[in-house]
């Protein structure tokens, strides 16, 4: 019994691990987009993202249109056997294309 309890507490912390880590890539797209809208250089904007990401995370940004995409792409710390990917895209607009008439 005790064998499967431990298990199930390690799973436990595995899984808020997981979910932390997944909330540190959201609010490291959506910082990297604030910092591309304002028309960062993409350098600048990576650092941005990269101090609120999780470590080891792989950050991209590009640009289409009038969109500024910045996505966040992270493996949580536990089991090898999992292959668990987190990630999360964030877009804003970009600022100079504000009020600009077409």
């Amino acid at each position: 019994m005790l064998p499967a309890l431990v298990l199930f507490a390690m799973a436990l912390v595995w899984a808020l691990l997981a979910a932390s880590a997944q909330i540190q890539c959201v609010d490291a797209a959506r910082a990297g987009a604030r910092a591309a809208a304002r028309q960062e250089p993409a350098g600048v904007v990576r650092e941005v993202a990269r101090r609120a990401a999780p470590d080891g995370a792989h950050i991209t940004v590009s640009r289409r249109g009038d969109l500024v995409r910045v996505l966040v792409v992270a493996r949580p710390a536990g089991p090898a056997g999992l292959p668990l990917e987190l990630r999360h895209q964030a877009a804003a607009l970009a600022e100079d294309t504000v009020g600009v008439n077409r």
